[in-house]
């Protein structure tokens, strides 16, 4: 028998086992490195996040190009995208407006300014190819508080409803009218035929270009 006061000793079980990675590494380990390449990678990214906003701050956009428009008498030097429209400049840039933006294809005519004296679809053309020549728009005509005489005669008649088409059917009486192209009812509709109202006030539009025709004479 053995002596009880015999030192008795335990056999150590076997260590804990640890996953391993089929390339060697524990999964602990592995967690680790993953997590210190991931911050790090943060980091960097963030760093050239703010040198790419530094950067943005200083540099001039060299797609942008300096346009010069001449809008009732008043110029205004302009950075644009050369695929800018005239009636985006005008509205968004320049802060005018009274020139609508209805189809936005040519269309309807609510966009129509005078380039030179001659109406155009502002909303078709390129506004540097118009560089430093005159455009005039709705808020031009007027001189000072004493509209323009198709202006007034577009209120004399009530040649509107909603308005909306208004801006650009005045811009194209006064060229009609400065054409000579109002002897008649019907080449008054033929020369007008290139605004569009929605709201069909076209007998009254016509009785103010004669209307206007008549004062201006």
């Amino acid at each position: 028998m053995p002596d009880d006061g015999s030192d008795t000793t335990t056999e150590a079980g076997p260590p804990p086992r640890m996953s391993v990675l089929p390339f060697g590494v524990s999964r602990r380990r592995f967690i680790a490195y993953s997590g210190t390449a991931v911050a790090a990678t943060a980091g960097v990214a963030v760093v050239v996040s703010r040198l790419g906003d530094d950067d943005a701050g200083t540099d001039v956009d060299p797609d942008l190009i300096s346009t010069v428009l001449v809008v009732n008498g008043t110029e205004h030097t302009l950075a644009l995208d050369p695929r800018t429209t005239l009636l985006d400049a005008l509205r968004d840039q320049i802060g005018l407006t009274g020139t609508k933006k209805g189809c936005d294809h040519g269309q309807c005519g609510a966009c129509t300014v005078h380039v030179d004296g001659r109406r155009v679809l502002s909303c078709l053309t390129l506004a540097p190819t118009v560089h430093t020549r005159a455009v005039t728009t709705i808020e031009g005509l007027a001189d000072g508080d004493e509209l323009h005489p198709v202006q007034q005669a577009f209120i004399d008649n009530d040649a509107m409803q909603c308005g909306f088409c208004t801006p650009g059917q005045i811009m194209s009486a006064v060229a009609v009218i400065e054409d000579g192209r109002t002897e008649s009812d019907e080449q008054i509709r033929e020369h007008m035929s290139g605004n569009i109202c929605r709201c069909s006030a076209y007998p009254f539009i016509v009785e103010a270009v004669k209307t206007a025709r008549d004062r201006m004479a």
